[in-house]
């Protein structure tokens, strides 16, 4: 039986690094994916957006450790290529949501996956059946 598969947004790991809301959700499934029953992905584009973020708002000592952080979690960091890259425009240029969260949906349709998230944006794809939503 193959394993579950999400796709991590920045507000779900930034949750589970900062203990915000959903940050027990997400814990779960990183446990989960420790023990070999689900799968998670990261795109490139939002590890740079939780790099930025943490950087902006607590310098850049706590960006290079939370980078480390991410390092030994249970999460594959998936590159930014082509087919990523093309099915992030088509959805960044029928609705309208931020570019990062426009490659956190591509890298859902690509991996047949669910995003896990507590952002607002993806409701409307969710509703246009575009990618399964697992809200925190």
């Amino acid at each position: 039986m193959e394993a579950v598969r999400f796709v991590l947004d920045s507000y779900a790991l930034l949750a589970f690094l900062e203990g915000g809301k959903g940050h027990k959700q997400v814990r779960e499934l990183v446990e989960k994916a420790l023990d070999g029953r689900c799968l998670l992905f990261l795109s490139i584009v939002n590890l740079g957006e939780v790099l930025y973020i943490t950087e902006r708002e607590r310098g850049l000592p706590k960006a290079q450790e939370t980078l480390a952080r991410i390092d030994e979690l249970p999460i594959e960091i998936v590159e930014a290529n082509r087919s990523q890259t093309l099915t992030a425009a088509h959805i960044k240029a029928k609705w309208p949501i931020a570019y990062a969260d426009a490659f956190a949906a591509a890298l859902t349709k690509l991996k047949a996956a669910a995003i896990v998230t507590g952002d607002p944006e993806f409701r409307q794809l969710e509703a246009a059946y575009v990618i399964p939503v697992l809200w925190l």
